[in-house]
């Protein structure tokens, strides 16, 4: 169902869920029960919310790397892109990359 985005067979496979001898799978049938509008749109729509956890997953891991070692700004340079128009004015961009040469 998932990898079609079809969800023609829905009803039939939670109620062989909702059958099954397995205690959790019987538990998620019975609650995809409750909204099965919201199920099948899930399925059948081609938005994910991914790319959003993935920048979660990199923020948090960036946070536990830095967690008691620097500042705020350190924080901000690892996290917000560069700003390539006016970086080379920064006076933070300026103290990690050294004066300008020539």
């Amino acid at each position: 169902m998932m990898r079609w985005r079809s969800a023609t067979k829905l009803v039939t496979w939670i109620k062989a869920a909702a059958a099954s001898k397995f205690r959790f799978t019987a538990q998620f049938a019975s609650t995809l029960r409750r909204d099965p509008e919201a199920v099948t749109l899930s399925i059948t729509t081609p938005w994910s919310n991914g790319p959003i956890e993935g920048h979660i997953n990199r923020l948090k891991a960036i946070k536990r790397q830095m967690y008691g070692r620097a500042g705020f700004e350190l924080l901000k340079a690892r996290v917000l892109p560069w700003e390539t128009s006016n970086a080379a004015e920064d006076p933070f961009f300026i103290s990690i990359a050294g004066p300008k040469r020539g």
